[in-house]
């Protein structure tokens, strides 16, 4: 034990003598801490974990490459370790002296490091501090450890330089050391995965942000300690005292070895891809993490209430201020500024219906629609449109989960999604006739998906049951028995009653789709949450509008899908030349679905919509009155119907309100504030108010005085990350 410490020592002593090892392990770093802070503006947001990320494995991999392999090549061929054969020592005191000695002069840098990103930038100090040490320190023995590794399979100089580029240069370029990882596609994230850099950056970050501890990033930490073990098991055993003692040019092999760990992690990550979704999360974190004043802008708050001048404060993803005025000069608030005269800001918009997993029209090529790619595509769609938030009233329980958790988690930029999941029917009844022509084992599969199907009152709570576990958001139950051409079987209303009191019992809410009043008193009658279109083909007692103001029911019109259904029916393709749509709908989508609607082949369809009994003056008429009645109107569109295409559907959906005599500030409260209180989220969604998510869409012009200026949109904010629109759709 006396000749590990007399050696610790020894190397410490020497280390700190050499101007170079006080330059690159202090100075340097510190220099590009300054650079890269200035660069990322880090006083604004969580950019300062990038920078923490990239200057500490900078640091690492030269502490660990050059300071230990190099070093101990220069010593061999400076005939120093001679000296210590003479004493005599085995070479474990060495190898442990330089791995304990590199960690005790790189870790006071890293205490300054924070203590700098504290009180020069305002960064609060890990919340697990003590893990983030542990990990930093498994990190620092690993280089080590590669690094020795390096110096006993090497015969000189030169060679170590070689050998040492080959593993320093792709772990600094392409680690997130140098680059931050936003830039990388997803086929170059997986290949960063075989590389020890690439976890010791997401483990800090993953720290920083998430306050994530040891225990989340244990397989990178197993790894580094097998890297340590391995490194210096096979350095004793390859170690030479004397320049003179050559190694086979075979042995450098035996460097695989120590990298084998991150092999064999790279492999089962290439597999799984979780930590290339957690490198996504972490940077969609830190893009929604930057703080700036948007001002000079009239804002629609939600509620109601109109700033004609104003300002809001973002920062971390959540609005912390809005003013009446410019509000203060943006530099006292360590935030940029963002102008916006001339414009409008308005809390994102909210489509309480939609069904993801239909396209809205037909694809030329339908073979080639997949639903799950299609989902993610058409939340997108919608992001890109301003819509910032949906609703998935219909829709296959698997595919939609897995889409919401991609999406809420922010591993893929989308809508933000809230689902009902399966629709509640009657055997026969309206959502079952899809699936009529598909082979009876594949459309029990497909119904499974995509209905609930209660036979009892006990089969009703258990399906709900069910669902609250597999953590649906709210549940859907069909009551139109349809009308015309297109008949159903009716939800039996006792089952309907089972349904909503076990939905209420377990706080979700219950959406019901309804055909004609009877449909709407019955929903009434079990406290639905909203309901669903209302009626197209009779008119809404005042009775049931009073009895839905009293309940706090939402009515939800649906007009859009009115409308298309007509226009299709007639072969019209108006709908689908709006500007908007154009841009965020897929144009073999578009293409396809013009050429349908004049084909041969979809006449007896048309036909048959037809013959459909929808009337939007009983329609408009109907949400009229509701208003008249204080009624709270929410805004669903319907998407993916024919021509409801998924994406600027809020907008259109605003249009026709407005076109049937709704004031536009009562519109556009529907698709803000009241939506968001539909989805039990008004402490966060809807709103343009301190506490708030940043989600904002600001247009240039005044909606309050033409509905259209909804369309123009100058910016989309998401979780207060400022998105680049053009990018949405190349997402990998």
């Amino acid at each position: 034990m006396n000749s590990y410490k007399a050696l610790i020592a020894l190397d410490l002593k020497l280390a700190l003598r050499q101007k170079s090892v006080i330059f690159f392990n202090y100075l340097f770093p510190l220099v590009l801490f300054f650079v890269f802070a200035q660069s990322f503006h880090a006083e604004r947001g969580p950019a300062m974990t990038i920078v923490i990320a990239m200057v500490t494995i900078i640091g690492i991999l030269s502490n660990g490459l050059f300071g230990a392999g190099m070093r101990a090549v220069q010593e061999r061929e400076m005939n120093i370790l001679r000296r210590y054969k003479v004493t005599p020592i085995s070479p474990l005191p060495l190898l442990v002296a330089s791995t304990v000695t590199g960690w005790l002069i790189f870790m006071p840098y890293i205490l300054v490091m924070f203590s700098l990103a504290h009180f020069v930038y305002g960064m609060p100090w890990p919340g697990r501090m003590g893990s983030l040490l542990i990990f930093l320190s498994l990190g620092i023995a690993g280089m080590r450890a590669i690094g020795m590794m390096i110096a006993s399979v090497v015969n000189s100089m030169q060679e170590s330089q070689i050998v040492t580029q080959l593993v320093y240069l792709p772990m600094l370029f392409l680690s997130g050391a140098t680059f931050p990882f936003s830039v990388f596609p997803t086929w170059l994230l997986v290949v960063t995965q075989f590389l020890p850099a690439t976890y010791l950056v997401a483990g800090i970050q993953a720290m920083l942000l998430r306050n994530e501890g040891i225990e989340q990033n244990i397989q990178p930490a197993l790894a580094l300690i097998a890297t340590v073990a391995v490194g210096l098991f096979l350095a004793y055993h390859l170690f030479r005292w004397e320049k003179e003692d050559k190694i086979r040019p075979t042995a450098k092999f035996a460097l695989l070895a120590v990298l084998f760990p991150f092999f064999c992690l790279g492999t089962w990550q290439a597999h799984t891809r979780s930590n290339v979704a957690k490198t996504k999360i972490l940077n969609r974190q830190i893009a929604r993490g930057d703080s700036y004043l948007i001002r000079g802008a009239r804002i629609f708050v939600g509620d109601g209430k109109v700033i004609d001048n104003g300002a809001v404060l973002v920062r971390a993803g959540k609005i912390v201020e809005v003013y009446d005025g410019n509000g203060p000069d943006p530099k006292t608030l360590k935030a940029e500024a963002v102008e916006a005269a001339g414009k409008t800001i308005l809390p994102g918009l909210i489509d309480v219906h939609v069904h993801l997993g239909a396209p809205g029209g037909i694809y030329r090529d339908m073979s080639d629609y997949k639903v799950d790619d299609a989902m993610l595509r058409n939340l997108a769609a919608y992001l890109y449109s301003g819509v910032t938030t949906v609703r998935s009233v219909g829709d296959p329980l698997d595919s939609i989960l897995k889409a919401r958790a991609s999406v809420n988690s922010g591993e893929r930029l989308g809508a933000e999604l809230f689902a009902c999941g399966p629709l509640f029917t009657a055997p026969g009844g309206h959502g079952t006739e899809y699936f009529k022509q598909v082979p009876a084992g594949l459309r029990e599969k497909i119904e499974a998906q995509f209905t609930r199907l209660p036979a009892n009152t006990d089969q009703a709570h258990q399906q709900v049951d069910d669902l609250k576990k597999d953590g649906v958001d709210c549940v859907k139950a069909i009551l139109e028995s349809g009308a015309g051409s297109r008949v159903f079987n009716r939800l039996d209303t006792a089952l309907l009653a089972a349904i909503a009191q076990q939905a209420h019992a377990v706080n979700l809410s219950l959406a019901v789709h309804t055909g004609d009043a009877r449909d709407v008193a019955d929903a009434l009658n079990v406290q639905a949450s909203s309901i669903e279109h209302g009626s197209f083909r009779e008119p809404i007692s005042d009775a049931l509008f009073d009895q839905m103001a009293r309940q706090g029911a939402f009515y939800d019109p649906t007009l859009s899908v009115g409308e298309a259904f007509r226009d299709f029916a007639a072969g019209k393709p108006d709908l689908l030349k709006r500007s908007l749509v154009q841009q965020a709908a897929p144009p073999d989508l578009l293409q396809g679905t013009i050429e349908a609607l004049s084909s041969k082949d979809t006449e007896s369809l048309r036909a048959a919509i037809a013959q459909y009994p929808i009337d939007m003056q009983i329609a408009t008429a109907n949400v009229n009155r509701a208003l008249q009645h204080g009624v709270s109107l929410v805004t669903g569109s319907d998407a993916g119907n024919f021509l409801v295409i998924h994406g600027p559907t809020v907008q259109h959906e605003l249009e026709l309100w407005v076109q049937a005599g709704i004031p536009p500030a009562v519109a556009l409260q529907a698709a803000t504030g009241n939506a968001a209180r539909l989805l039990k989220s008004e402490n966060r969604l809807g709103l343009v108010a301190p506490g708030h998510d940043a989600d904002l869409l600001i247009v240039d012009g005044n909606p309050l005085e033409e509905i259209s200026v909804t369309e123009r949109i100058s910016l989309v904010v998401f979780k207060g990350e400022r998105l680049d629109r053009s990018d949405l759709f190349d997402q990998h």
